[in-house]
């Protein structure tokens, strides 16, 4: 069923008065990547002194990247390089958890096979019936249904990417870099780093099968990495991880299609970005503010968001404190970003000034073992 622009707005509405409904003691999940990582950690955090615990152990995994929590905050989704027991051995796959809400520990539920190599993004559905996948390495997206104990099923659909682009160490073939339901849950999109294109499916969340439908457009070289909307659901952003850019586009919802407006750069004119890349970009709860993290150059960029048409306006660059922005996330509240250091191994608490969206170190950092992805959970 297709939202209306009444509930959109209504939607939106109820997305910037929520941060008062979160608790202030969260737990906060972090995916690593290897080294010596044993798995996926946990802190706990208080939103109302910015106060974070050192980190633990949830559960050893292997390189559990990226992670997605389930709506139902009872369940927890990674990431896996590998799932050896799979008759699939040239796939990755993804691993589902069930979460201990009063030691933030994780016990395994499941793990399916991703359909491809080198899966690197998860995300869920908005009522967490679907988990979607992104493989990396093999240029491919799948989806698989949510049971309702939290397990996953089988792969409902898989999607080989096709093409290249101008870039030729980076873009001989397809690499699918994240992949993120729309705001109705109408559509899926999978930003692709080798072919340029915000590949878009049509999603049916009661099945999870996906169908081709379309594609949004960045300028070529660009290699678009993560993806995410902003709260009203009428614009869309998208982070260039080779020229160190952002597009922004407009999303038309009722014909699921994706209109680039505007492009800007996260770091200063002139530089030379080599060795550099974006790597994270997100719309922040309010939807004034827009964050990009800029790897090599060690900041995060952050941009105000006009509220007429969603055009980016440059605010400031933050250092993270550390090295290798990978990742970052925004506490529940929206009144902190945590950024994740993956090089550094470090995890660096900013508070958020709720006026300007600018960010100010609060002098509490911890070491967690390369880092690359950070999310939030409401403590019951």
């Amino acid at each position: 069923m297709k939202l209306s622009k009444t509930l959109f707005t209504a939607l939106f509405s109820l997305t910037a008065l929520s941060s008062s409904l979160h608790s202030a003691e969260q737990w906060v999940y972090f995916g690593t990547a290897g080294g010596d990582a044993k798995g996926i950690y946990v802190a706990s955090f208080d939103s109302d002194s910015g106060k974070l615990s050192e980190a633990k152990l949830a559960i050893e995994a292997n390189r559990p990247g990226f992670l997605a929590i389930h709506p139902n905050q009872k369940n927890l989704y990674a990431i896996a390089a590998a799932i050896p027991e799979h008759e699939a051995k040239e796939t990755g796959g993804l691993s589902a958890y069930s979460i201990d809400t009063k030691t933030g520990e994780l016990m395994l539920i499941n793990q399916q096979p991703s359909g491809g190599r080198g899966p690197c993004h998860v995300s869920l559905d908005h009522q967490g019936r679907v988990a979607l996948v992104a493989n990396y390495s093999g240029g491919s997206v799948s989806s698989m249904a949510i049971d309702q104990d939290g397990s996953l099923k089988k792969p409902a659909s898989f999607f080989q990417h096709q093409g290249s682009s101008v870039n030729k160490k980076r873009q001989k073939a397809p690499h699918a870099h994240s992949a993120n339901p729309g705001p109705n849950d109408q559509y899926a999109f999978v930003a692709d780093l080798g072919i340029d294109k915000v590949m878009i499916y049509k999603l049916d969340p009661a099945t999870a099968k996906m169908e081709k439908h379309g594609a949004g457009i960045v300028p070529p070289g660009s290699g678009p990495r993560h993806f995410a909307f902003h709260p009203n659901g009428k614009w869309a952003y998208t982070n260039g991880e080779m020229t160190m850019t952002v597009t922004g586009f407009n999303f038309d919802a009722k014909q699921g299609t994706l209109t680039a407006m505007q492009t800007i750069g996260t770091v200063p004119e002139g530089i030379d970005f080599t060795g550099l890349s974006t790597a994270e970009v997100q719309v922040h709860k309010n939807g004034k503010f827009l964050y990009v993290s800029n790897r090599g150059h060690d900041t995060i960029t952050v941009f105000s968001i006009d509220p007429k048409n969603g055009k980016l306006t440059f605010v400031e660059r933050e250092g993270i404190q550390g090295e290798t922005p990978r990742n970052f996330g925004i506490d529940n509240t929206g009144n902190y970003l945590l950024a994740a250091g993956q090089k550094s191994h470090t995890i660096a608490v900013f508070k958020i000034d709720q006026k300007t969206g600018e960010l100010e170190f609060t002098n509490n950092k911890i070491e967690v073992p390369t880092p690359i992805c950070v999310k939030f959970l409401d403590k019951k």
